[in-house]
């Protein structure tokens, strides 16, 4: 389910590099709130915080709620970075923590 909602995710990032409309910015937000909301705790079930508050914070960043106005430029530059991320983490094993 971990390597599912990733893929999605970086799709969706790469997807708004794209000229799309209005909606679709709006569906990837919720989607990444959502995804990066159940990563974070899947991390945190697992005893990985370091993870589970960078997914926590990416969830804040993502949320359509309270949008945080960067502009598209940047927009696309952080798309990239986290889309870029997403796929590096699926190969990446994570590092067991002493519980």
């Amino acid at each position: 389910m971990e390597k599912f909602i990733k893929i999605v995710l970086s799709i969706l990032f790469f997807l708004c590099l794209a000229d799309m409309p209005y909606g679709f910015y709006q569906l990837v937000r919720f989607a990444g709130l959502i995804g990066f909301a159940i990563l974070a705790y899947q991390a945190n079930q697992q005893g990985r915080q370091t993870e589970m508050i960078i997914y926590g914070g990416l969830a804040l960043l993502f949320q359509p709620f309270f949008k945080i106005a960067l502009g598209r430029e940047i927009w696309n530059i952080v798309d990239v970075v986290v889309g870029i991320g997403l796929l590096i983490s699926i190969f990446i094993k994570p590092k067991e923590s002493p519980r």
